[in-house]
């Protein structure tokens, strides 16, 4: 017999197993996850977040999570998440587990649901169109292999303009202290993220939100590396950042430079900078996510040797309308 009902504390470790099994290339640990939950509880834009295990004869074998995403916040827009273990697919439980999400929703009035699966998944994503999904983006993981990278090959690529220089976080705080670190760190990453492709627009990331999300085991300050004027401004960032379960892979953060200082390298030349540093320290693979209308950073790393892997597609419902801070 299924059974369907809303998760506690206690079932957290058992949902995240179900969502690791069934997303492996994504997996995080216990501690991610609660570190996660708890940015959302002590947000102040008070995202919604509910959970919902499902059980065959009290064996969780799926899970989906309804909630609310900070960064590009609109009250009637959520985020679904849903996983079912392979073995326990095409037994109803996938529908059941949506049809509880749905139901919620709607009863909170949304207007808005973006949710997606991998283009491999033969069930997923036809589940979705049935319920009035359409797809609105896709996303490409996007994996090199540091054994085949050649750093000498992209010297001339390293280097930066006159008056620009490259220094780590951690440098940069022990250089200006920790305060003025963060604010300039801050000040590049707020300008930055504006143009990252996405399914809605960006809303405001408050100083203090954006420093508790890098206040998580996987944020190395020795990973960031950004591009600083002769006036102290940082003007491009590149960050690498731990992954937990798999200590010889690190995954790439926001890329991204200001708009007055676009065009001139210095994007590129911080993230060769970090993949010269994860090969000195063994790391074997470095991974990261790009849109697919993201047209010159998909062939900036087709250059630099990564390689595609499928899509997830991320599909929608209904719409609510642009709200910006």
């Amino acid at each position: 017999m299924t059974t369907i009902r809303p998760a506690t504390p206690a079932d957290l470790a058992a949902a995240l197993d179900i969502y690791n099994a069934v997303y492996p290339d994504h997996a995080e640990t216990l501690e991610e996850t609660e570190h996660f939950l708890a940015g959302l509880r002590d947000n102040p834009l008070q995202p919604h977040v509910q959970d919902w295990l499902a059980e065959v004869g009290g064996r969780p074998v799926g899970t989906a999570r309804l909630w609310q995403a900070p960064w590009m916040f609109h009250p009637d827009r959520y985020h679904l998440e849903l996983a079912v273990l392979p073995e326990f697919r095409r037994r109803g439980i996938g529908a059941a587990l949506f049809g509880t999400a749905q139901r919620h929703w709607q009863g909170r009035g949304a207007r808005e649901v973006l949710a997606g699966a991998k283009e491999t998944e033969a069930d997923a994503l036809p589940m979705l169109e049935r319920r009035g999904f359409r797809e609105v983006m896709r996303f490409f993981d996007n994996v090199l292999r540091l054994n085949g990278f050649d750093a000498a090959q992209w010297e001339a690529e390293m280097r930066l303009p006159e008056g620009v220089r490259a220094v780590t976080f951690a440098d940069l705080q022990t250089e200006l202290g920790e305060e003025a670190a963060w604010l300039a760190y801050y000040a590049c990453q707020t300008e930055a993220r504006l143009d990252v492709p996405r399914t809605a627009p960006p809303s405001e990331v408050a100083l203090a939100d954006f420093r508790n999300y890098r206040s998580k085991a996987t944020f190395d300050p020795a990973g960031v590396w950004l591009a600083v004027t002769e006036a102290g401004e940082v003007v491009a960032m590149s960050e690498l950042w731990r992954d937990l379960t798999n200590l010889e892979r690190l995954n790439i953060g926001l890329t991204g430079t200001r708009r007055a200082w676009r065009r001139r390298g210095l994007g590129l030349a911080l993230k060769l900078r970090g993949m010269v540093q994860a090969q000195q320290h063994g790391i074997r693979e470095i991974w990261t996510s790009n849109a697919s209308n993201n047209v010159p950073m998909l062939a900036l790393n087709d250059r630099l040797g990564f390689r595609r892997q499928p899509a997830h597609v991320e599909c929608q419902w209904g719409r609510a309308e642009d709200c910006r801070a």
